[in-house]
């Protein structure tokens, strides 16, 4: 089976994915025949926070450093495994990279794991690995697969009918990959009203639930009309279910009912109180970590902050890898911190569970894993004879480093470890995305064998229903 795929190939196939879950029809949505409990019971959270670091975060430069390796002209780029200090956290004898301090000083309040391995995939691409993050599903499908956090605002529903349940903030659709990062901010099968409800950014979010300039209520009511005849005259209404086309509908009624809400304000960052907005404002991610935390307060379900892929920036590190992370640091660091101690200070971080990842790690000399190396996509020298070159370029999937916080996730817990010495891999306690999206699932009260019939066949949570939650991560 060649599993080699390039981009074009990935995105015919996800293009197709979608055509086919139209043809599907709607699944069972009142059945699920082998749940053995009723969603939300027995449940640790109400609430997730993804926090995203999209483009591939080096476990070694921040939260699982090894031994601090200083630039000198003409060095052999195997010599480095951090380019940073390590600096202690609160946990004895846990140090992150240097520039993460404010995170390991509230790191009492979670688990840092040490250990995730992602996929082998072929040829990578950032945009198919975290296709398979959020979804837990590698692609191509056969079917559109749903998003995470669908999955959770169709299972729990929304905590406030009046907010949106799935909240995507942060990436926008005109940079990068932009058709590939659409194919995974999907509901799928579900249906559109539980798909991302997208604020692009933070700063403007009150934007998201207001009429565009110049349109006063009336005409946009009109508008809403007229949507409702073009579901009736579109492909979805000539050849979709009934399900597909009232989810349409339903995902603009919601929107509708959020205009006109006192919660709308909680869009509108300019009421956040000064010394708090400045903690927070370190750029987009930052806003975006401020913006989950008000939408928490008024009953988001399912929350995405993301820092945004875009190829060659962000954690796309493939050239001045050491320089654009101390920038990168500056961005989490604070507005990470902050919002989990306003969660905790306003009671709402038990029932809240907030998520750090990324799609993959990186390394200095590695492409893929030490016994499954893949093509290198990037040139990367040997010899590092400018400081551009030092930092970790390569991709990286043998280990990872993730934080779990709140939501019955254990505190002041360590789990995983990785090597001190290159192929800084992981050598005990290795967790997979099935896992991760099991334990989410497990602590939200979704029974793992939930599932949908999609094309005659049962489609499960995670890929044939067989992932299994970390109850080691658990309190």
């Amino acid at each position: 089976m060649n599993i080699q795929w390039n981009r074009r190939e990935f995105l015919q196939r996800a293009s197709a994915a979608t055509m086919a879950a139209l043809a599907a029809g709607a699944p069972v949505s009142n059945i699920l025949s082998s749940c053995k409990g009723k969603s939300g019971s027995n449940s640790s959270a109400d609430t997730v926070i993804l926090l995203w670091m999209a483009g591939g975060m080096a476990h070694t430069e921040t939260f699982d450093p090894k031994l601090y390796t200083p630039f000198e002209k003409d060095m052999e780029g195997n010599r480095v495994l951090s380019t940073f200090k390590s600096v202690p956290t609160v946990l004895d004898g846990i140090h992150f990279s240097d520039g993460l301090q404010s995170i390991g000083k509230v790191m009492d309040k979670g688990t840092l794991i040490r250990s995730y391995v992602a996929a082998d995939m072929g040829h990578i691409l950032h945009s198919r690995h975290q296709y398979h993050w959020h979804t837990c599903y590698e692609p191509p499908q056969t079917v559109a697969a749903p998003h995470m956090g669908s999955w959770i605002a169709k299972e729990l529903g929304p905590k406030n009918p009046v907010i949106p349940a799935f909240v995507d903030i942060g990436q926008r659709f005109t940079v990068g990959e932009a058709e590939e990062l659409k194919a995974f901010h999907t509901a799928g099968f579900l249906g559109n009203e539980f798909g991302p409800f997208f604020i692009p950014d933070p700063s403007q979010g009150l934007d998201s639930v207001r009429p565009p300039v110049g349109m006063d209520a009336k005409r946009f009511e009109r508008r809403n009309q007229l949507y409702n005849e073009l579901i009736n005259n579109s492909p979805v209404g000539e050849f979709g279910s009934d399900y597909q086309r009232e989810s349409l509908k339903r995902s603009m009624e919601q929107a509708y009912a959020l205009l006109n809400s006192p919660e709308s304000k909680a869009f509108d960052l300019s009421t956040e109180p000064k010394e708090s907005y400045n903690i927070y404002n370190t750029g987009k991610f930052g806003l975006g970590c401020l913006l989950a935390r008000r939408l928490t307060e008024q009953g988001a379900r399912f929350i995405s902050v993301t820092t945004e892929y875009e190829p060659f920036k962000g954690w796309d590190t493939h050239e001045n890898g050491h320089t654009r992370l101390e920038e990168m640091k500056r961005q989490i660091d604070g507005p990470i911190a902050q919002l989990i101690k306003d969660l905790d200070k306003q009671g709402l971080l038990d029932r809240t569970m907030v998520v750090l990842a990324s799609e993959f790690s990186r390394d200095m000399m590695v492409e893929g894993k030490p016994d499954a190396k893949v093509l290198e996509q990037v040139q990367q020298p040997d010899i590092l004879s400018d400081l551009k070159f030092y930092g970790m370029h390569r991709h990286f999937t043998d280990g990872g480093s993730m934080l779990m916080f709140g939501g019955g996730i254990k505190k002041g817990f360590v789990y995983g470890k990785t090597a001190d010495e290159r192929p800084c891999k992981t050598i005990e306690n290795p967790i997979k995305i099935d896992g991760v999206h099991q334990t989410i699932y497990h602590a939200l009260g979704i029974p793992e064998d939930t599932q949908y019939e999609v094309e005659k066949r049962p489609f499960y949570t995670t890929p044939d229903g067989k992932g299994k939650a970390v109850m080691d991560l658990l309190s």
